[in-house]
């Protein structure tokens, strides 16, 4: 573009209005739809010029001789960056005060990629991603009968996890409360790896001090006393949205992108790939090639915030390159600063 300030600021002017007219009708766009849209205030050929130095610049390609512009990959990503977000402080306080009515980690992760998909009609997703040293809070033990106890592991960021632990022998409930009793006493604010190994260790010092509930100790620590999966707690919701959309898919393509979204480890992926920058930082990535062919014509608006307990969560919308950018980048800030603030 030419080095005049004012033009710079007309070939910005006239992008955003191109990119703003294919994502509401998907067709190419003429100079004359344009100057229509200005009200005449700038001709046709002037608009028509404009036009041309963009499509130079890899702005804008014409599909057919005839045919008007489309805005490229690179055209999306520049009117992306000349977008200036407009948080909405009252949806923002509503949403916080939904999600704290919600008493899990869990429970508000779900809800925030069901609200992002109802704000913006894309695919919501939100991931919890603990941190590899959680530190616990308590644990309750429980007994299921047939040798079985029930394991509920509350670490410090407010995760909840459950795991039924199979014994070769049965346990009595005065047996588990004092085991429960003695763990959550010597071992709260510990580092889950820390707290088992320091376990092994008194079990293996402090024998005669246990007597019979030493033997039962053991039995439970073989079995994964105080192990917690550390695997992200990921949902996602309105994957169905994409299947009304034209991304110029064959049925087998769409196939595909379906399964690699159903999958938590590809979506995981796909959110450590894009999202890398520091929390609190809004994202914006157009054509996802990257991470599958099918997804070139996506795009991912996200970003990573920390959980009043600290637990790191990565939300994001993932849509048509045709979405309304304005929209989806505000329903992200606004759920992202809900979970981010929300108190348990």
């Amino acid at each position: 573009m030419q080095s005049s300030e004012s033009l710079r600021s007309r070939h910005q002017e006239i992008l955003n209005a191109l990119v703003r007219e294919y994502i509401e009708t998907g067709e190419p766009v003429a100079s004359r739809t344009l100057s229509r849209r200005r009200g005449e205030s700038l001709s046709a050929a002037s608009i028509r010029n404009v036009m041309g130095d963009l499509a130079d610049e890899g702005y804008l390609a014409q599909p057919h001789t005839s045919a008007g512009r489309i805005p490229t990959e690179k055209a999306f990503r520049q009117y992306v960056a000349s977008l200036t977000l407009n948080r909405a402080v009252t949806e923002s306080e509503r949403l916080r005060n939904e999600l704290r009515n919600l008493h899990s980690v869990e429970e508000r992760v779900e809800r925030s990629s069901q609200i992002l998909m109802e704000m913006t009609r894309n695919v919501g997703i939100a991931a919890a991603i603990p941190a590899l040293a959680q530190e616990l809070d308590q644990i309750e033990l429980v007994p299921l009968g047939a040798n079985r106890v029930l394991m509920v592991l509350v670490t410090r960021d407010r995760m909840v996890r459950n795991r039924v632990l199979a014994l070769d022998e049965p346990v009595s409930t005065e047996e588990l409360t004092s085991i429960r009793n003695y763990v959550n006493r010597n071992f709260s604010g510990w580092q889950l790896g820390a707290a088992r190994r320091e376990l092994l260790r008194r079990m293996a010092e402090e024998r005669a001090l246990y007597d019979a509930a030493q033997y039962k100790l053991q039995l439970l620590y073989r079995q994964g006393l105080l192990e917690a999966d550390p695997s992200p707690e990921v949902h996602m919701e309105g994957a169905s949205n994409l299947l009304g959309l034209d991304l110029h898919l064959t049925r087998e393509t769409m196939r595909e992108l379906m399964h690699a979204l159903e999958e938590k480890k590809r979506l995981i992926d796909l959110l450590d790939r894009f999202l890398e920058q520091p929390g609190g930082e809004l994202e914006v990535h157009v054509g996802l090639e990257e991470a599958h062919p099918a997804m070139r014509g996506l795009a991912l608006i996200g970003m990573t915030v920390q959980m009043a307990t600290g637990l790191p969560v990565k939300v994001a919308v993932l849509g048509p390159i045709r979405m309304q950018y304005e929209r989806v980048m505000a329903a992200v800030m606004q759920t992202s600063r809900a979970l981010e603030s929300a108190q348990f």
